[in-house]
């Protein structure tokens, strides 16, 4: 097992790594619309959800994998109505279709409109 970090995304707000690689899978930690300086982008759903498009691809990069590689993602949403907006970002960096399932929540941390996390398999 290896922990997974790199400082093109944001570090960690918690006891958790960004992401962790067995064998030749990984899993991410959900991200949210956090630079990689730690400014949290507070603004609508559609920005917030092509920064964390972008985290994830950083974190996937560092773990040598690329957002093609994903077989899996979670996405959490704080305002089920946002669905068609996020499903509108997604479709940029996820047009291979993974699978996925979207659930909507009560909150996510500061306040996120939106959160993902995924699974990749290096080939």
């Amino acid at each position: 097992m290896e922990k997974i970090y790199t400082s093109h995304a944001p570090e960690a707000i918690g006891p958790y790594s960004q992401a962790i690689k067995v064998g030749n899978m990984i899993f991410t930690s959900g991200q949210i619309a956090l630079t990689s300086d730690g400014k949290f982008l507070d603004e609508d759903v559609k920005t917030q959800t092509h920064q964390v498009c972008k985290n994830l691809k950083a974190v996937l990069e560092a773990a040598g994998a690329k957002l093609e590689d994903v077989v899996k993602t979670t996405i959490f949403l704080s305002d089920i109505n946002d669905f068609s907006a996020v499903n509108e970002v997604y479709a940029e960096y996820f047009s291979h279709k993974p699978a996925r399932s979207t659930v909507a929540v009560k909150e996510l941390p500061k306040g996120a409109k939106v959160e993902i996390e995924c699974i990749a398999i290096i080939s």
